[in-house]
């Protein structure tokens, strides 16, 4: 409890009079012996209706109040949150209420301004914005209540408890239904390439035509038919996508808001809602974590549930990155071939380790790395140098993108693509590839 402004201004009028009379009684200037009797009774009238005011105070109940939020928010978008209040005042009164905001949540029109009529409920509201991940625990609600005079504020701390997790910001995709995938794929920027060659996937046999290639021709079933048969083949469509997901110290940069670590989540969830409409399993393999996670590809639009559920909590750390033990597990775990996409943001000291470690997977998998760069080293490259300072800025920045350009260079050169793109391009980057290869039926 502590005094109202009206309060502290009647005690300011008071004393502003004390020290008047004060003054004139110093200067032996002559006043009614009545003026003081009034000082003092007006201070003791104060003083009586504070404390009555104050005992009437502690006997009002508190109001209820209920919180309407959703169950999951999507990362870096507005919510609304509604608070609904009741009471039993019989007569008018404004409230303060401030609602307890975990940390990692931003909030907007906190502390709320209420005017409670008799007889009748309010509801309010607020908007949350998700600054990161994870899962957050509403337990209080803070309420100011005027005393009946005015003269005193009364804080309450009201438990009302309600729990929501913060998903990555695919609820557009997740949310509802959408139009057709080609349609939003090229929103992205996604581009379909032209299908070149056959399929790997056999069809069907069926008689030999003109524009047919040799060695489409099954020789075995010629020899019975003793006429020209052809395999035809088809897209692949039963494939497994595993992606090795780095959750190590090189995923804490940061390009705007979001953590490189939150734009490589986004882009696994973007192809795996593409890969899944496609008839394709996906799965995940995290490395360099405090919670190391693991799902078995699965197929079917139940498995992106099961993915969201699976990394919405899921955070980088300041561990390195072991690849040769991350691989080693994925191999011993997934024995099936697949198409393995490994992204992490390398960086020059990783050369030898990453190498021999991406050979021996590449020897059951395919494999695809996808290594995100600073944008700050893009604008570094570009910008115009004119002081000793941004020289130096300038040659270290260069001669980094120099040695991890080299490292790029030796890993194709063993038979490894290697994506290297900007975080906010990775997942467009991702998805085209997977669909070059998909569509060109490359094993």
């Amino acid at each position: 409890m502590k005094p109202s402004r009206l309060l502290l201004i009647w005690l300011a009028i008071l004393l502003a009079i004390g020290i008047v009379l004060g003054t004139l009684r110093a200067l032996d200037i002559a006043l009614p012996s009545s003026l003081l009797s009034i000082q003092w009774g007006l201070l003791l009238a104060l003083l009586a209706l504070a404390i009555l005011d104050a005992a009437r105070l502690t006997r009002l109940h508190s109001p209820r109040i209920t919180r309407q939020m959703p169950g999951s928010l999507a990362l870096g978008r507005w919510s609304e949150v509604r608070l609904d209040v009741e009471h039993n005042f019989p007569q008018p009164l404004t409230v303060q209420i401030f609602d307890h905001v975990p940390d990692g949540l931003n909030f907007e029109n906190l502390p709320l301004s209420v005017e409670l009529q008799p007889g009748q409920h309010s509801q309010v509201g607020y908007r949350l914005r998700p600054l990161k991940r994870g899962h957050f625990s509403f337990d209080h609600c803070e309420i100011n209540l005027p005393s009946p005079l005015g003269l005193w504020s009364g804080k309450r701390l009201l438990s009302v408890t309600d729990h929501t997790r913060v998903y990555p910001d695919f609820a557009r995709l997740y949310g509802g239904q959408l139009l057709a995938v080609d349609n939003w794929l090229s929103q992205l920027g996604v581009r379909q390439r032209q299908r070149r060659g056959l399929g790997m996937e056999f069809h069907q046999l069926r008689e030999f035509r003109e524009g047919d290639s040799l060695r489409q021709i099954d020789w075995k079933a010629t020899a019975r038919q003793r006429t020209p048969i052809a395999r035809e083949y088809q897209d692949e469509r039963d494939q497994q996508i595993i992606f090795m997901l780095d959750c190590g110290r090189h995923m804490r940069s940061h390009d705007g808001e979001l953590a490189h670590f939150d734009h490589a989540l986004n882009a696994c969830l973007l192809l795996s809602y593409v890969a899944l409409r496609q008839g394709d399993a996906v799965g995940l393999s995290t490395f360099a974590s405090d919670q190391p996670r693991y799902l078995a590809p699965v197929k079917g639009a139940g498995q992106l549930n099961v993915l969201l559920n699976a990394v919405y909590d899921l955070d980088s750390s300041q561990r390195p990155s072991d690849y040769q033990a991350a691989i080693s597990q994925l191999m011993a775990r997934q024995k099936r071939r697949g198409l393995v996409i490994l992204i992490t943001n390398l960086r020059d000291e990783d050369n030898e380790e990453l190498i021999s470690a991406v050979q021996r997977l590449s020897k059951q998998h395919r494999v695809l790395i996808a290594s995100m760069r600073e944008e700050v080293l893009d604008t570094t490259r570009q910008m115009t140098v004119q002081t000793l300072s941004e020289a130096l800025n300038y040659s270290g920045t260069v001669d980094y993108l120099n040695s991890r350009a080299e490292l790029h260079e030796r890993l194709v050169a063993h038979g490894i693509p290697v994506k290297d793109v900007r975080p906010r391009e990775l997942g467009p980057e991702l998805v085209t590839q997977y669909l070059a290869w998909k569509r060109s039926g490359a094993p």
